[in-house]
């Protein structure tokens, strides 16, 4: 007996692995996770006491929504290191990750909006962005030896601006197609 292909029916190993398969990967990479970078401090103390801070701000089912939240959360202005009144929080980078801690998209705050990166466009822009943040994490590390914390950490920032572009290579589309929406700019 001989099983004919009707031009109307679609094997079933074709649908799992073009529909159920990437539903299921997608699903496994939820919840995503809000996480802002910035730089902590004591009220009416020198620069100098200031230290680089990461705050989980919260958790998101699409990545819509996380940009959305983001954005609200900076533009109130609410992001706090802890209760402590006198503890200052300066926001610098907004991270949006994935359940695999994969970054989905990132983004420069000033003045109280979100400045989204855009993602790279390949693996070999992805590589040159490692190589000069690495350059600028070394110039960091040989700051911080000669006590210059304010050079180190602004190091650390511009390198911490050009990973924003690293878009785990999944996520890459999505990341460009939202950054295309109106409510993204």
């Amino acid at each position: 007996m001989t099983l004919s292909h009707h031009p109307g029916f679609t094997a079933i190993g074709a649908i799992i692995t073009r529909e159920v398969l990437p539903r299921l990967r997608h699903a496994q990479k939820l919840p995503l996770r809000l996480i802002c970078i910035g730089i902590a401090g004591y009220e009416g103390l020198d620069g100098a006491d200031e230290f680089d801070r990461t705050v989980i701000i919260g958790q998101s089912a699409s990545a819509e929504e996380a940009m959305i939240l983001a954005s609200q959360r900076v533009a109130r202005g609410d992001i706090r290191v802890s209760t402590d009144e006198t503890l200052r929080f300066r926001p610098r980078v907004i991270t949006i990750q994935d359940g695999d801690l994969d970054l989905v998209l990132a983004g420069e705050i000033r003045a109280g909006i979100i400045l989204w990166q855009q993602p790279v466009a390949s693996d070999a822009e992805a590589r040159r962005i490692v190589t000069e943040a690495s350059r600028l994490r070394g110039l960091a590390f040989a700051a911080s030896g000669r006590y210059d914390h304010r050079a180190a950490r602004d190091h650390r920032y511009r390198a911490s601006l050009l990973e924003a572009r690293l878009v785990d290579p999944y996520w890459r589309e999505t990341a460009a197609d939202l950054l295309r929406l109106p409510q993204a700019a």
